[in-house]
């Protein structure tokens, strides 16, 4: 996914607020990223992905339901290349390790959602 074509989201996030900044963090980086569909929890973040089939899915990990790690486990034992994003304010090594060994793509702070379209991108 390079710059010039359209990337599709799945934002799964159980705060409102943190889904409208990753949204207005998109949309401003303009350059084919588009958050196509939302979830407030982790169940409900399986069954977007289910309906949407979006190129990149990036969940929190503490929601309510399905944990991030959860949510990623379903969908990737039914789609094992999804591109998986965790985006959490809680990542430490028992979290980063998990998310890798399950194969999430990237585990990113959420501190650091300003450099959110650069990792996207990286995954052309």
């Amino acid at each position: 996914m390079k710059r010039g074509e359209v990337t599709r989201m799945l934002v799964a996030d159980d705060e409102e607020d943190m889904r409208v900044l990753v949204r207005t963090v998109i949309k401003r980086a303009n350059h084919g990223l588009l958050v196509e569909a939302e979830a407030a929890n982790g169940i409900d973040a399986v069954e977007q992905w289910r309906q949407t089939r979006p190129d990149v899915v990036l969940l929190d990990q503490r929601m309510p339901g399905l944990t991030g790690l959860e949510a990623a486990e379903q969908i990737l034992e039914e789609h094992p290349n999804q591109t998986i994003v965790l985006f959490s304010a809680f990542l430490n090594d028992v979290i980063k390790s998990a998310a890798e060994r399950i194969g999430i793509r990237a585990c990113i702070s959420k501190e650091n959602v300003f450099s959110l379209p650069e990792t996207l991108w990286s995954f052309g």
